[in-house]
């Protein structure tokens, strides 16, 4: 890369030309000031950053060698808790306390609803997202398998459109009912809709009435000219519901971000979402296809006003965690930058175009940056990120806890600190979700020492799990996150199995949790039905009753203890962790995809990301260590299922075979790394060997 000085940086030309002619423009910040404050963050935290991956190496040295001893004895919950206290791993509870966030949007503080994820650097994905604020109800249930059978090819099937509409309508008759009779038998609407609680009833367009349960909107349509309508006794064409409340826009694990040109990409199209001018033009079925971001809605109430809603979803955006470093900076010794403090600079002075009104749109109303802080390892930690946000606040002239965070639990540091993670950003935090996939991988890798895990199916029946998800809700109740903040859950991976979402997603509300991920926009307007069946916030005093969890079964670790698999079992999850493996990395690695539906081992696509890739990787290599199989079992796993991923691929005409040259094949290569040396990657990450290998294709391309 060409690099630029700037106030003794050394900066990429790619980023310094995107920072002073576009993210900088508007703000009324001069370059030169901007630089010269940027200098003085990373010289202040970048020591910190340093240190910390430090003690987050040294404690798991010790967790090593302390498990290391007491090898094939039983679990001693005591003992172990009285030791991780010892070398700090726990710490004390904080007094009781309640957060003091202020400022915060009502999509995050006070209503119940979806959350979609996102990876950055694909605008058309990231059009769709931010969109995804509303959605159709017949669409959803019509193109997906929600009714419990695929939609069928070929033209409109009309005995199917029935059983959505009746689907669509029974719902309807649950969340708004009728003040006599069902939606299914309402005559002509000429006259005006008399449903039971007339509080429910918002406004209305020339063609639609709009009205609201749980906190959400539903907008019924009416349309004689629409095939649907026309053929309706109501002439109700469409059931529209508000579904994804927010978005995460994502830097992190959904992107392949590896230099100062990707980096450059997705700031751009965050800087194009707030200010409201992104947009994609594209190719689909032989047409071209322009997106760009949809406007607010506008209905009139009852006494004659207007009422507008937002059009899009609330936007958060996830920087990078603290391990990472990025050569799109370099500091004055020569080292690269943590990408980390990079991105809560230039996101947070990108997020000004929103705070000052500059773009076409208003993303936050209520005046704040959003961000969400991943992968960040106990209270220590966290207040690191509550500092650094306080420096970006003064370099950008920004009121203090102007920049809200969002705290991913998803490390075992976290989890068993969590009330002193939350008091460490107490008025800045907006925020706190379960990402079970990570934290399974921290979990695998803190007790690598210990001895084998379970099998990765078994895993979620683990005593570990259910303590993790329970301590998540309660704890986050106990410090008065109700109301000011969300409590969330994690991703449904298989977007093609939305009957089996319907199913098991309605648990997510039930918990407390006022948001929880889906893959899609299709998925969102699906999960929304969980929030009208559930009143999240309704439930929480009854939660909030109950006693939190202790750290015993959060601490025990998933060994199979005295159990013995059969060489067939073996084979099978060693293939069933390659296959996984290699059909991820496989795409990171060539075609720079960090998120996609990749098929799994019985050809089910499932949205893959960084963190079912540390899954597997630690699976496989813990196994090794402890001699459940053999680095030739590996091997030989790898290569039947290169040969199996190279098959399900050979549709694509970017795709790069692995199994006719692994040694040759950098994806290969990669995966096989991920595994034999997966032992000795801090925390189990699998980022530093991806952007190794990925630069060396970048390179070779």
């Amino acid at each position: 890369m060409s690099m630029t000085p700037r106030a003794g940086l050394q900066v990429a030309d790619e980023l310094a030309a995107f920072i002073e002619d576009e993210a900088l423009s508007g703000t009324g910040i001069q370059a030169d000031a901007f630089w010269s404050g940027v200098a003085d963050i990373f010289a202040r935290f970048a020591p910190e950053n340093r240190r910390l991956l430090t003690v987050r190496d040294d404690l798991q040295v010790r967790i090593d060698a302390w498990q290391g001893e007491r090898r094939g004895a039983a679990h001693d919950g005591a003992a172990s808790e009285a030791f991780l206290r010892g070398i700090g791993y726990l710490v004390d509870e904080p007094a009781p306390f309640a957060i003091g966030t202020r400022n915060v949007d009502a999509e995050v503080a006070t209503l119940a609803g979806p959350q979609l994820v996102v990876p950055s650097l694909n605008a058309r994905f990231v059009l769709n997202a931010a969109n995804a604020r509303w959605g159709s109800l017949y669409d959803a249930l019509y193109g997906t398998d929600a009714l419990g059978d695929p939609p069928p090819p070929g033209p409109f099937d009309t005995a199917r459109g029935a059983r959505v509409v009746a689907r669509a309508k029974a719902f309807l008759d649950e969340a708004v009912p009728l003040a006599e009779g069902r939606w299914d038998d309402l005559g002509d609407p000429h006259g005006g809709i008399a449903i039971r609680d007339p509080g429910q009833y918002i406004g209305r367009t020339e063609r639609s009435r709009l009205f609201r349960h749980n906190g959400l909107h539903i907008e019924v349509v009416f349309d004689r000219d629409h095939p649907i309508g026309r053929d309706d006794p109501s002439g109700i064409a469409d059931v529209v519901l508000e579904s994804a409340l927010s978005t995460i826009v994502d830097l992190e694990d959904s992107v392949a971000a590896v230099d100062a040109a990707d980096k450059v990409a997705a700031y751009r199209n965050w800087l194009g979402l707030m200010r409201g001018d992104l947009v994609e033009t594209f190719e689909k079925g032989g047409r071209s296809m322009t997106r760009a971001l949809a406007p607010d809605r506008d209905f009139t109430a009852s006494d004659g006003s207007t009422v507008t809603l937002p059009g899009r979803s609330l936007l958060f955006v996830r920087n990078v965690g603290h391990l990472m470093t990025t050569p799109a900076v370099m500091l004055p010794d020569g080292g690269d930058a943590p990408e980390g403090v990079l991105d809560a600079i230039v996101t947070s002075l990108i997020g000004m175009h929103d705070l000052k009104g500059r773009g076409r749109f208003r993303n936050s109303r209520a005046g704040s940056i959003y961000i969400v802080k991943p992968k960040m390892h106990g209270p220590e930690e966290c207040a690191f990120t509550n500092a650094l946000f306080d420096a970006v606040e003064d370099l950008l002239g920004l009121d203090r806890h102007t920049i809200k965070v969002g705290v991913m639990d998803e490390e075992r540091r976290t989890s068993a600190n969590l009330a002193a993670c939350i008091h460490a950003v107490r008025d800045r935090i907006v925020f706190i979700n379960t990402g079970f996939l990570d934290r399974t991988g921290d979990e695998i890798h803190t007790a690598m020492q210990a001895g084998p895990v379970v099998r990765k199916g078994d895993m979620k029946t683990s005593a570990w799990i259910a303590a993790y998800e329970a301590r998540n809700v309660a704890i986050g109740l106990q410090c008065g996150l109700s109301g000011r903040a969300q409590i969330g859950k994690g991703m449904w991976a298989a977007p093609d199995r939305m009957a089996d979402m319907l199913e098991q997603k309605a648990a997510h509300p039930k918990t407390g949790a006022n948001t929880a991920w889906v893959p899609s926009p299709t998925a969102a307007t699906l999960h929304a039905l969980h929030y009208h069946q559930t009143d999240v916030f309704a439930l929480r005093a009854e939660i909030a009753a109950r006693p939190v969890p202790g750290l015993d079964a959060l601490l025990t670790p998933p060994l199979a203890s005295g159990v013995t698999w059969s060489d067939a079992e073996i084979a099978e999850e060693l293939d069933n962790n390659a296959q996984g493996l290699l059909g991820y990395v496989v795409r990171w690695i060539d075609q720079g995809v960090g998120c996609s539906k990749v098929p799994d081992i019985h050809d089910v696509g499932l949205m893959e990301d960084r963190a079912t890739l540390r899954i597997s990787s630690q699976h496989m290599a813990n196994w090794l260590l402890h001699g459940v199989c053999s680095a030739e079992q590996i091997e030989a796993a790898l290569a039947g299922m290169a040969a199996k991923v190279d098959a399900q691929n050979a549709g694509d005409p970017l795709y790069r075979p692995m199994a006719p040259d692994p040694a040759n094949s950098l994806a290969f290569q990669a995966a096989r790394a991920l595994v034999f040396d997966g032992v000795s990657q801090p925390n189990g990450y699998t980022e530093p060997l991806l952007h190794a290998f990925r630069r060396r294709a970048k390179g070779a391309a």
